[in-house]
C-alpha cells in the first residue's frame, strides 16, 4: 500500500469511527437528544457499529488500523515500522475530523445542554475534578467532555493505566490472531469479529475508564474539545490525557510480543 492511500484510508476510516462513536455518546448524554438516557448498552453497541463502519470503509485503502495501538502491535509482530508514522498521522487527523463532525451534528444539543439552568447549577460533575482544594467538584459543563474523550470513575493513575493496558492487549491480540485464519480479511468477517470484540470489551472492561483502547480516539477529540467554542464546556482534563494514550500503546506492544511468543 502506498503512503498516500494509507493516510487517506486512515483519515476517512478514523473519522467515521469517531463520528459514529462520539455521536452515540452525544445522543445518550446531551439534553434535547431523542436518545438521551439510553445508557451504557447503547454506547457500547454504538462504538462497535462505529468500528464496523470505519473499518469496512478503510479496509481496501489502508488495512483499516484506525488505532495507533493496533499499528504498534502489528509493527511489533511483523518487525516492519516503515509506515507507522503515516498510519499515526492519518489516525490523529481522522479522529479530530470525526470529533468536529460530532459537534456540527449535535450543535443545537450542545448549545441547549451547556446553557441549561440545571447543568449550570452544577448537576454534572466535571470529569477533571477540582483544580484546587477549595474548588467544588461539580462545575459547569456536565458530561460534555465525555462526548469527546474518556475519563475514569475512580481517579487512580496506576489502576486506570492498568485497565487501559489490559483492554487494549485483548483487543490487539485478538486482531492479530484473526490473521491465523485464512480468508477472514478477504471476506470481511474479521472486521465483524473485531466490531463485536469492541462491544464485548466495553461491556466487560469499559466500566472503570470508559475504555479508550485507542490513543487517537481519545487524544484527537480531546484536542477538538479544547479548541471548540462551546459555552461552559468545562476543562479538557489534560492531567488524565496521557493515560488513554500511553496505556493503549503499551497494550498494543504487549499484544504483539505475546503473539510472537505464543503463536
Amino acid at each position: 500500500m502506498s503512503s498516500d492511500k494509507i493516510f487517506i484510508g486512515e483519515v476517512i476510516g478514523t473519522a467515521i469511527l469517531i463520528l459514529l462513536g462520539g455521536g452515540v455518546v452525544a445522543a445518550v448524554v446531551l439534553k434535547k437528544s431523542k436518545a438521551q438516557g439510553a445508557g451504557w448498552l447503547a454506547i457500547t453497541f454504538g462504538w462497535g457499529f462505529a468500528v464496523l463502519a470505519g473499518a469496512y470503509t478503510a479496509a481496501h485503502l489502508s488495512g483499516a488500523h484506525l488505532n495507533p495501538a493496533v499499528t504498534v502491535g502489528i509493527a511489533v509482530q511483523s518487525g516492519d515500522w516503515d509506515k507507522v508514522p503515516v498510519y499515526l498521522a492519518g489516525q490523529l487527523v481522522g479522529a479530530m475530523l470525526g470529533a468536529a463532525l460530532v459537534w456540527l451534528t449535535y450543535l443545537g444539543q450542545f448549545q441547549a445542554h451547556l446553557t441549561d439552568p440545571e447543568v449550570l447549577a452544577g448537576h454534572g460533575a466535571d470529569p477533571a475534578g477540582p483544580t484546587t482544594k477549595d474548588e467544588p467538584a461539580e462545575l459547569p459543563g456536565g458530561p460534555v467532555l465525555g462526548v469527546f474523550s474518556t475519563g475514569p470513575e475512580i481517579r487512580n493513575a496506576a489502576q486506570n493505566l492498568i485497565t487501559e493496558i489490559i483492554g487494549t492487549t485483548v483487543l490487539v491480540l485478538v486482531i492479530l490472531a484473526e490473521g491465523l485464519t485464512k480468508g477472514l480479511a478477504l471476506s470481511g468477517t474479521g472486521i465483524l469479529i473485531t466490531s463485536l470484540l469492541v462491544v464485548g470489551i466495553g461491556l466487560s472492561l469499559g466500566g472503570p475508564t470508559g475504555y479508550a483502547i485507542n490513543p487517537a480516539r481519545d487524544l484527537g477529540p480531546r484536542i477538538v474539545h479544547a479548541l471548540l467554542p462551546l459555552p461552559n464546556k468545562g476543562r479538557s482534563d489534560w492531567g488524565y490525557a496521557w493515560i488513554p494514550v500511553v496505556g493503549p500503546l503499551i497494550g498494543g506492544a504487549l499484544a504483539g510480543g505475546i503473539y510472537n511468543w505464543a503463536f
